[in-house]
């Protein structure tokens, strides 16, 4: 364990250091504190998947023919889905970008401070700010689209691994593509692209049943199309499952791929991620 240096003469015992674990835990503190400051961003964040379901819910809410559902409650656990992405790859993938391009990291990196310390910070980010995206969306969706919430411990079981896994390579993810923008002026237009796109071939915006098969195997390929099956394996009757693609809810695939994302996320990490800007050397 690394020590503080002592003067000599003064008698005073060495003093630890916080380890990465706390430095994260402070890190993650500091990073909270700073996102609920700007109350903008804090609005726009958490409003934004609220103002499509709501949109979504509005235009198509009718019965879904032998699903025994509706139209909106198809789109309270999928929006749920797209706002656990929000809160992790898109908001990890800009941050991080722009504060690589404004030479934070930088700084960072000439501290003494843990490099784990400085991502276990994001991570508590986005997992506070998931949870709260996800218990709104959860509470607008039980009171204005009948969504019943599970009643045996088993599917909250599920609820939970399927919410740690897909944040967590969601948040990977994040973090893995904040080193493509050039700058950070640019990292909004790279991040948000690619996850507007597969909110379509994900079963986000339209139903699977309506995606052509084609788009679904592309969309099969990333976490958002498998987030958006195990949460309507949680909130949706039995009878829903003739809308997917298997007929099934296929949990267990769930688990598979979202688990292989975190070990192919983490890769990824290790692989492309960079303190300094390419320009910078």
């Amino acid at each position: 364990m690394t020590t503080t240096a002592v003067r000599a003469g003064t008698g005073t015992r060495p003093q630890r250091l916080p380890g990465a674990w706390g430095l994260g835990l402070q890190r993650g503190g500091l990073e909270i504190k700073q996102f609920f400051r700007q109350r903008d961003q804090v609005v726009f964040t958490f409003a934004f998947p609220v103002v499509f379901l709501f949109l979504f819910a509005s235009i198509f809410k009718d019965d879904v023919e032998g699903a025994g559902i509706t139209a909106s409650q198809l789109y309270v656990p999928a929006m749920m889905a797209a706002g656990i992405m929000s809160t992790s790859f898109q908001s990890l993938g800009i941050s991080i970008a722009i504060e690589r391009d404004e030479k934070v990291l930088r700084r960072l990196r000439g501290t003494p401070m843990p490099p784990a310390a400085y991502f276990l910070g994001k991570i508590w980010l986005v997992l506070v700010t998931g949870l709260m995206e996800t218990a709104i969306l959860l509470l607008v969706g039980t009171t204005l689209y009948d969504v019943d919430l599970p009643s045996d411990v088993r599917t909250w079981f599920d609820f939970a691994w399927i919410f740690v896994l897909g944040l967590t390579a969601c948040a990977l993810l994040g973090i893995a593509i904040s080193s493509v923008p050039k700058s950070g002026k640019s990292a909004t237009s790279v991040v948000v692209l690619p996850f507007l796109v597969l909110q379509f071939i994900s079963g986000v915006y339209i139903a699977i049943d309506t995606i052509p098969d084609w788009m679904l195997n592309i969309g099969a390929l990333f976490p958002l199309k498998w987030m958006c099956q195990g949460l309507r394996g949680v909130f949706l009757p039995e009878s829903a499952q003739v809308l997917e693609q298997a007929g099934s809810w296929e949990l267990g695939r769930v688990a598979l791929v979202l688990g292989a994302w975190c070990v192919g996320g983490l890769v990824l990490c290790l692989l492309t991620f960079r303190w300094k800007n390419r320009r910078d050397g």
